[in-house]
């Protein structure tokens, strides 16, 4: 009886680590989600500052508004917001004619900086397509390897940016991410994430920002690099003044 017993619990272990290793790229993320804030985020208000800069999310369900708020030498205080209606500019409270390359640009760049601060809530957009690569360690932990892409259609004017997130195995965290873009003559980077916090019930960290200048590297191989000490710190992304609100 005793080794049936031993021989049911080995079964189940191994049922257990075999449900494990099925998981779909969707369902890791959906778990990363779930772990970083899950339904959180879709009725919440939250406030940061980045390099100076005042940025401020609202969404209530499907509706969504993202702002910056920066002020120039000479105190003109600049006001940017992009919702479900498009984006639009007030200089001093007054509205600002732009074209509409102007209107993709400045988009582009508050919704980058909303999307990297509220991670991983963006991997879920409708646009993005996810691809499990398998599975690697880092420091000693396990991480699924997860891509991301993002189609043409609602994936804005770099779709063509390549993205890969390592998920831990256990807790199903978004320690390191890296990516690379056209922009600028184009680039690579790898960040690590530190300072990890909890706000209100949401997940936030901050990153150590490296480069690598070899821009044919696939990204699946910058983790190998980091760990010997093959990339270059460039910076650090610390988000400061987080402060949450949550909805009804």
């Amino acid at each position: 009886m005793k080794y049936i017993s031993c021989l049911l619990l080995v079964l189940f272990l191994v049922s257990c680590s075999e449900d494990k290793k099925k998981l779909t790229a969707e369902e890791i993320v959906n778990n990363a989600i779930r772990n970083a804030g899950g339904e959180r985020y879709n009725n919440a208000e939250i406030d940061f500052v980045f390099r100076n800069i005042e940025y401020r999310s609202i969404r209530e369900g499907g509706k969504f508004q993202l702002e910056r708020q920066m002020t120039d030498s000479l105190g003109n205080d600049t006001h940017d917001i992009l919702n479900n209606n498009g984006f639009e500019r007030k200089v001093n409270d007054s509205l600002v004619e732009l074209q509409d390359s102007l209107k993709v640009a400045y988009s582009n760049s508050i919704n980058s900086v909303h999307y990297f601060v509220q991670l991983p809530f963006g991997l879920n957009a409708p646009a993005a397509n996810k691809r499990l690569l398998g599975k690697d360690s880092i420091a000693g932990r396990e991480y699924y390897e997860v891509k991301v892409t993002f189609a043409e259609d609602g994936g804005g004017t770099d779709h063509e940016d390549e993205y890969l997130y390592w998920i831990d195995t256990q807790n199903f965290e978004v320690d390191y991410l890296a990516y690379n873009f056209e922009v600028n003559d184009g680039g690579i980077r790898f960040r690590k994430a530190f300072n990890h916090r909890i706000i209100e019930g949401i997940r936030f960290v901050d990153y150590e920002n490296y480069k690598y200048d070899v821009l044919s590297t696939p990204l699946e191989e910058l983790d190998s690099l980091y760990e010997k000490r093959e990339l270059e710190l460039l910076s650090l992304i610390e988000t400061k003044d987080v402060k949450v609100k949550s909805g009804s």
